[in-house]
This record gives C-alpha cells, sequence and structure tokens, in this order.
C-alpha cells in the first residue's frame, strides 16, 4: 500500500497511537538503487573488508579517505591523502540498526592491530570514530545542527564532518563522521581513572555515565533508587560508559552509584534549594541549564531518560556532575510522530509516555522548583537568543549546510529512495529535499516562538509541599497500571485514595501511619475504563493535594 501526499503538502498523523499503526499500515520497503560515485566536493572515505561487518565483534578491515582541503574537489581515484590504514569496525546503533542504511563505529588500529591516534578530516588524533548514517532524518542534518550550537554555547559535543562512503564498492550515502565520546584532551577534558585510583582525590574522578536502556552485559550499570518503572520495569537505569563495564572496579562503582544517590536524595529532600545541603552541592547547575535548553528546543524525544550523558571530574577540579555531552538528535527537531515530538508547543521534561514503558527523572520538575534556577534558567536563554540561538544565525546555518549537501544529497536519495515516503517514525514528510529543509526550518521558527513566550514554563508534576510532602506519578497518562512514588519528610498518617470523575472510590493505596522516607505506590489500573480519574493525598486528615490521572484506551 502507497500512501499518496500532494507536493504541496505535508503529512500530519493525529496521536501517538494512531501513528503506530499507520506506520506498519503504510510503511513498504524501499529498493535501494545502485550509484556510482566519481566524485565529490565532500571528503570520501572507502573501507573494504573480507568479512561481513555485524553488530559486534569488530572486524578488521581496510580504510582509506580522500581528502584534498576545503573547496577541492575529490575524485575516487585519488590517492588516500588524509587516512589510508587499518581499521576494527562493526555495525551500531539501537532501533536503527533495522534501517538498511547502517551506522558504524570503528577504531584506527596500527599494523599489528594496536590503537593508533590519527586526525581525521580535521578533528584531533583518537583512535574510536563513529560514521553515523542519517536515515529517518531526511534533512542529514540534525545531528550536526545540534552538537554545533552545544560548541558554540561553550560545551563539548562531537565534531562532525559530512562525507560520502563506499563500503565494497558498494556507494552508501552521505554520513557523518563523528567523534566517540570518551575522556581525552580533545574530547570530554576530565582525568581518567585507572585501575589503581580506589581511595582520596583519585577515586572521584573521572567517570562518564549515562542513562540509557539496560541491554545487558554490553551497557551495565545500576537503577536509580528512586523512580521505578511501571509492572516488570525497574528504576532508569545509569550505564559505565567510562570506566567501561568490563574495567570499572567494585570500589569505583560504589563511590560513583553513592554519588548519584546523593545527589538524588538532596535533590528530593526538603532542604533541596539550599546552596550547601542541596542539589547545588553536586550538579555543575549551568550544564544543567545548557543541557536543558538544547533538549527542549529540539524537543528530542530520546533526551532525559536514554541516550543521556553526564561526566564528573576528580573533586580537586571541581568534582560536580556535568550533563552533557550532547547525543542523539536524528529524532528531534519534530521528526517523530510519538511522544509529543512533532509538536512545537509542550515541555519535553513533561512527558511521562515513552515507547519502552520509561519514565523521565523527576530532576527537571524538581530543579523548576527553585526559583532561583529558574531565574537563571530565563536569563541563560534570554542571552543565548541574541546569539547562538537568535532564529536569523540557525536559519543561515541550516542554509550553508543545505548548500554543502545540495550535490551529495542528490546522490544520497538515489541510493536510498525515502523522499516523500514514510520511514520510523516520521511525521511530516517532505517530498523534496528542500520541502526537508524547510519543514525543519519552519518547526524550528515556531518552536523558538513558543519557547520565547512560556520560558521558564510550568511544571505539571510533581506536587510538593516543602514542609511535608513530594509525590510523583507515571506513567500519566496511564495505561494498565501506574506507579505514584512519594517522600514523607517527617512520620505522618498518610492516606491515598483514587476516585473516578463522579466521586466513586476506586481504590485506597496506603491508609495509616508511616515513617519517614521513601515509597513506591502501585495502582492495578487494568479493570477500569478508559477516562479521568484523581488522586488525592491526605496528610494527618487533611486533603493536601489531589490530582489528575488520564487512562487512555487501551
Amino acid at each position: 500500500m502507497r500512501l499518496l501526499i500532494q507536493s504541496n503538502q505535508m503529512h500530519m498523523r493525529p496521536s501517538i497511537f494512531t501513528s503506530i499503526c499507520v506506520l506498519f499500515l503504510y510503511q513498504e520497503p524501499v529498493a535501494a538503487q545502485t550509484v556510482t560515485l566519481d566524485s565529490s566536493n565532500l571528503p570520501i572515505v572507502v573501507i573494504n573488508s573480507s568479512q561481513t561487518i555485524v553488530d559486534e565483534p569488530k572486524i578488521t578491515a581496510d580504510m582509506g579517505v580522500i581528502y584534498n582541503g576545503p573547496g577541492v574537489r575529490n575524485y575516487t581515484t585519488d590517492a588516500f591523502n588524509n587516512y589510508n590504514g587499518k581499521i576494527g569496525i562493526e555495525i551500531r546503533g539501537n532501533t536503527a540498526q533495522d534501517f538498511p542504511k547502517k551506522s558504524y563505529g570503528f577504531e584506527t588500529r596500527d599494523a599489528w592491530g594496536n590503537n593508533n591516534n590519527v586526525p581525521l578530516l580535521g578533528m584531533p588524533p583518537e583512535n574510536d570514530w563513529i560514521l553515523y548514517a542519517p536515515y529517518s532524518d531526511k534533512s542529514l542534518m540534525r545531528n550536526v545542527l545540534t552538537f554545533k550550537l552545544g560548541n558554540d554555547m561553550g560545551r563539548y559535543a562531537s565534531r562532525t564532518q559530512f562525507c560520502e562512503l563506499i563500503v565494497n564498492g558498494d556507494y552508501k550515502g552521505v554520513y557523518v563522521l563523528m567523534e566517540k565520546i570518551k575522556i581525552d584532551p580533545g574530547r570530554v577534558a576530565i582525568e581518567k581513572l585507572n585501575e589503581s585510583d580506589l581511595s582520596g582525590d583519585p577515586l572521584t574522578g573521572g567517570y562518564i555515565i549515562k542513562l540509557d536502556r539496560n541491554e545487558g552485559e554490553a551497557e551495565e550499570g545500576w537503577h536509580s533508587a528512586y523512580h521505578p518503572y511501571i509492572d516488570v520495569f525497574e528504576g532508569y537505569f545509569f550505564v559505565y560508559h567510562y570506566p567501561k563495564s568490563s574495567k570499572i572496579l567494585n570500589v569505583q562503582q560504589d563511590y560513583i552509584q553513592e554519588f548519584m544517590y546523593d545527589f538524588e536524595t538532596a535533590l528530593i529532600g526538603p532542604d533541596f534549594k539550599d546552596p550547601v545541603k542541596g542539589y547545588a552541592r553536586y550538579i555543575d547547575v549551568e550544564s544543567f541549564i545548557d543541557f536543558l535548553i538544547s533538549i527542549e528546543l529540539a524537543r528530542n524525544i530520546d533526551a532525559y531518560y536514554i541516550s543521556t550523558y553526564m561526566y564528573k571530574d576528580r573533586d580537586s577540579k571541581g568534582g560536580k556532575v556535568n550533563m552533557g555531552p550532547l547525543w542523539d538528535f536524528n529524532l528531534a527537531y519534530g521528526n517523530a510522530d510519538y511522544a509529543d515530538g512533532f509538536k512545537t508547543d509542550g515541555w519535553q521534561y513533561n512527558i511521562a509516555y515513552t515507547l519502552d514503558g520509561a519514565v523521565i527523572p523527576f530532576w527537571w520538575c524538581r530543579l523548576l522548583q527553585d526559583t532561583d534556577f529558574r531565574t537563571k534558567l530565563k536569563t541563560r536563554w534570554d542571552d543565548l537568543r541574541t546569539g547562538v540561538l537568535h532564529k536569523d544565525s540557525m536559519m543561515n546555518y541550516i542554509d550553508s549546510l543545505t548548500a554543502y549537501l545540495n550535490e551529495s544529497q542528490q546522490r544520497n536519495f538515489v541510493r536510498w529512495p525515502v523522499l516523500g515516503q514514510v520511514v520510523w517514525p516520521n511525521y511530516y514528510i517532505g517530498q523534496t529535499y528542500q520541502e526537508e529543509i524547510n519543514l525543519l526550518k519552519s518547526w524550528i521558527t515556531d518552536r523558538l516562538v513558543w519557547i520565547d513566550k512560556n520560558m521558564p514554563g510550568d511544571c505539571i508534576i510533581p506536587a510538593y509541599d516543602e514542609e511535608e510532602f513530594f509525590i510523583l506519578a507515571h506513567p500519566n497518562p496511564i495505561g494498565s497500571s501506574v506507579n505514584l512514588d512519594f517522600w514523607l519528610y517527617d512520620p505522618k498518617n498518610v492516606t491515598i485514595k483514587v476516585y473516578d470523575v463522579l466521586g466513586k472510590k476506586e481504590e485506597v493505596l496506603i491508609d495509616g501511619a508511616q515513617e519517614a522516607g521513601y515509597y513506591s505506590l502501585h495502582w492495578n489500573s487494568s479493570e477500569v475504563s478508559s477516562g479521568v480519574y484523581i488522586y488525592q493525598v491526605q496528610i494527618d486528615g487533611e486533603v493536601l493535594f489531589s490530582d489528575k490521572l488520564v487512562k487512555l484506551v487501551d
């Protein structure tokens, strides 16, 4: 079945649930076309291997890079003048691995198979690299745009270079050569943690961790002690990125886990605003503000709970958790048909629903309850809007990339004829490359206007009384169940009940004397019909708070 769209229209979908159905109803395999590349205004990367490239382990291959300099044409008959040597290469990514256009991770190696730090396409020497394959992002530039903005804001983000890729004689299209996130003087510039760093200041850094999916041994880490997932899922998951799970020692695991627990405990606690005892003791507040701005500008549906990096240097060098580097923005800037990613209004940190049942950490709503944080956020936003995030600056940069890609994108979309087609999880569908660019620019323009009017925004959840109680309901909208997590600062009599909109009591979740501490309640809503329900909190017999739970159609 084919989806037909007029060239002057854009395809819009009404909701997350219908969008998932439309995806499988209309998407059909797109026949890849053979393309011969003779020359390009972009650098040309050529990879040859005697084995099939797979998702682990890395296989040995030969790579050559042709780059004759800015503004000079590159021919496939030219010598490999930027790199000519061995690499170890594998397919990378999660859901993107299902796309026919694959992304790759690779290491540059010497003739004996050892890591070989080299500069590629003008980037600082290193041995870990990524060849990212924009596919569902038909602008080809969402990651490049984001990382440019991040660097211009004064935060390290992966450097990027567009290129065209040939693998075993097969033209693969437009790719982005990117730096992999790791500790390095030219990347995340913090101290490296060694096996001998088991106490004192050396134990305190450096670490890179991330919030991500829990996907087995390759992504080991720990679950937050605070907001568990519903049903069989556990708390949002911290991954050991550096040192990686095979290298980090038990005492180092214990240290970083305890530090993050102390941060979350301070943030959820009654003194969270205190500059000495509160959250500011543990985090670089300005980095959290810049991260929030970057995510909300792009409305990145994957941020906050997956592909979300943070790092910590030694205490002697600051010792606080910094958010970033930014990562994985291919489904941002309106390029997603779920989790409200297509909307230019609203705050992404308020989205409770994700495809894999996860919830966004409570950090952002909690931080925004602090007047000082909100003031700093608004001040930073207004400052950035006069420079880095000025509309003209962003539009000019997009136009410059569009002109740079004008030739290569045509070959790319012959090789992968997806223009005018639904590629998961597209919401807007342009018929031409220029229409995709116009959609991107229009979406950003509208998003800037909305944020200008609504910064710093109002947090939908959680409810909070500084003297007594903090509660978070998730997910909301709810499905077959919902968790209500709360923190009680002092021993109290607590009653939490769920009612329908007519006042009929559905369930009593807790009723009686409770000690101070953290609680997680669970309501099985599988037996009730779709609609609006109210949960009510009573402390010592007085109603402290009530709010809505919305159950969607199963």
